[in-house]
């Protein structure tokens, strides 16, 4: 009898054991214990304290499964502000081969990204942002030809934004901020691409009119190295409600139609803009910053239904507006900043109080501020500009 109880536990342990592999493929089961023995929890968290191998996989957080494979992997815990994981990813996730879904949550995950990844054919989604990567973007991903969000941003990536990862047809969000890529911005086939955020890279050189698709809504390229004119790219970018393209090198002038798109924010300043600015029409949009650009000419009218306007560090001249004192009186107008120019006057009283929800800076200008109103000390101590160089302009 004991013999037998024996035998009969024996079967019993193993037929748990053929259940498991029943519910998943053995290939899906070999590789998330690879990717399990490459990670552990931060302090604090416990993500991987219920993946117990002696159990169904599928039950495991994180782990979704369709039929006998994992089709989603979403490593850590979801839940705002959970620490995440450390070590490394595992080149085992390019055995999952129905996986559609790849995410990690910011940790401190280090190591390259795995080239195998470009193995999981169907990938629709692929985000690994937040975390110690370094390395270049593999050239294989060019083989997620199903991939829509890539996004590996706040990472260490460094190299050059692939061209195959251009080449992808089905990309509808493009996230690669905060890394240190460096090289030239690729062309982007993608018909439906809606958001393409570059910002904070060591990108250069000019962008090709044709490189960015129409379809974009959010663009984002600020805090790099890029050159050249953008008077033939934006207008083929009429859909866009988001654009920043400051802290670049970007020159030539600006394209009045970049006024009239249906975005809340337009982010120009730190470039080498030239020229004047003309909005087709009357300026609508929340925020507009061109500061410290080489602008000139005379501010239009049509910017002072601007909430927030700032002009400063340019070379406008003229008189300012009369509607840009009723808007600040009524405080339509909350910032105004037009300080380092070289305006020489506006209708405006030496008596007149301007509400307190409101900011005027005119100093710096060829002119005597007739108010006297704070402005941000990086605007330095000097009310108006030397005689000489006002002479100087105007000749």
């Amino acid at each position: 009898m004991e013999t037998s109880a024996k035998t009969l536990l024996i079967l019993l342990v193993l037929c748990k054991h053929l259940v498991v592999f029943s519910m998943l493929d053995p290939l899906d089961f070999l590789a998330l214990q690879s990717i399990r023995k490459s990670l552990d929890d931060m302090p604090g968290s416990t993500f991987f304290s219920q993946w117990d191998f002696t159990s169904n996989p599928c039950d495991f957080p994180g782990v979704y499964c369709e039929a006998d494979k994992v089709i989603a992997l979403n490593l850590g815990d979801l839940r705002a502000g959970s620490p995440g994981l450390t070590g490394r990813l595992d080149p085992a996730i390019g055995k999952l081969s129905a996986l559609t879904e790849l995410s990690v949550v910011p940790g401190r995950i280090i190591g390259v990204i795995p080239e195998t990844i470009s193995h999981c054919r169907n990938l629709r989604f692929l985000a690994i942002s937040k975390n110690f990567l370094h390395g270049g973007i593999p050239t294989s991903f060019s083989n997620l030809r199903s991939l829509q969000t890539l996004d590996l941003s706040y990472n260490l990536l460094t190299g050059s934004v692939p061209r195959s990862v251009g080449e992808i047809p089905s990309l509808s969000n493009v996230i690669l901020c905060h890394n240190r890529l460096s090289g030239s911005i690729p062309l982007f086939i993608a018909p439906n691409l809606i958001r393409l955020d570059l910002k904070h890279n060591d990108l250069s050189g000019a962008i090709s009119p044709s490189s960015l698709p129409p379809s974009l809504q959010y663009l984002s390229l600020s805090f790099n190295r890029l050159t050249g004119p953008v008077d033939r790219l934006l207008p083929r970018l009429g859909r866009l409600n988001y654009l920043d393209l400051s802290m670049n090198r970007f020159t030539g002038t600006i394209p009045g139609c970049v006024f009239s798109f249906p975005i809340s924010s337009l982010q120009l300043q730190r470039n080498q803009f030239t020229g004047s600015v003309l909005p087709p029409g009357q300026v609508r949009i929340s925020t507009v910053d061109l500061s410290y650009n080489h602008l000139s000419g005379q501010i239009s009218s049509l910017f002072s239904s601007v909430q927030n306007l700032f002009l400063n560090n340019n070379k406008f001249t003229g008189q300012v507006p009369g509607t840009f004192v009723d808007g600040l009186l009524s405080a339509g107008i909350q910032i105004l900043y037009l300080q380092h120019n070289f305006l020489t006057g506006i209708e405006i009283k030496p008596t007149t109080e301007i509400p307190l929800s409101s900011s005027l800076c005119l100093q710096y200008n060829c002119m005597v501020p007739p108010v006297q109103t704070p402005c941000p000390l990086k605007a330095g101590k000097q009310k108006t500009r030397p005689t000489a160089q006002c002479a100087e302009w105007r000749a």
